[in-house]
């Protein structure tokens, strides 16, 4: 587990689930994303006005006109290309935890992000497997958070009901059906009326008893 990850998690909390995504599937979804088609389809433009202007009488004038223009042009395919080799990096920061209180998640390439997220204000956990992850056996376990969080897009202040994403993990079908447990139990224990709570559990402050 992720040391760091690790002291986001406080000493009273029961870890239940750590580990990282499949590699060879984390990889396979960088590489093959939306942006693969386009980036094959620009690439091969330039670089068949590339070849074309080189090959042509005046070949020497285009290399130190057209050749850099196309080049800085091509700009796409180098983002594309960058994300994909950058993906090996962004696997080795990705870890996730679930303790029995919330779900932990580091991220990033150059700088780590960690964000956490307690059961609490979890409303919604899904299970989706795509293609690759049919293909690899793996599975991603979705939540969605029942608070709106603030969030800046294009300079405005909006809201995101966005939870933490489990991708890409073996076991799946195990964590998804812990976490849905937790999110269930945990949540319902926090909108139970005090008044009607059985003998058994006097409120969310005491020891959750699954």
């Amino acid at each position: 587990m992720d040391n760091e990850l690790n002291l986001l998690i406080g000493k009273d909390e029961k870890i239940i689930y750590a580990g990282k995504p499949n590699k060879k599937c984390f990889i396979f979804e960088s590489i093959f994303n939306p942006l693969l088609p386009f980036a094959l389809i620009w690439g091969l433009f330039d670089f068949f006005f590339i070849g074309a202007a080189c090959s042509s009488d005046k070949a020497n004038e285009a290399t130190y006109f057209i050749v850099p223009f196309m080049l800085l042009h091509l700009m796409p395919v180098w983002i594309y290309l960058a994300g994909a080799l950058m993906s090996f990096r962004r696997y080795q920061n990705t870890s996730y935890v679930v303790t029995d209180k919330a779900i932990y998640a580091s991220g990033g390439v150059f700088s780590r992000t960690y964000k956490s997220k307690p059961f609490t204000e979890l409303s919604h956990v899904d299970l989706h497997r795509g293609i690759f992850d049919q293909w690899f056996g793996v599975g991603d376990v979705i939540t969605t958070s029942a608070q709106a969080n603030p969030a800046t897009l294009n300079g405005r202040r909006t809201s995101t009901n966005a939870g933490i994403s489990i991708d890409s993990i073996a076991n799946y079908a195990e964590v998804y059906q812990i976490v849905k447990k937790l999110q269930q139990d945990i949540y319902t224990d926090v909108m139970y009326p005090n008044d009607l709570r059985p003998k058994g559990n006097h409120g969310y402050n005491t020891k959750y008893r699954g």
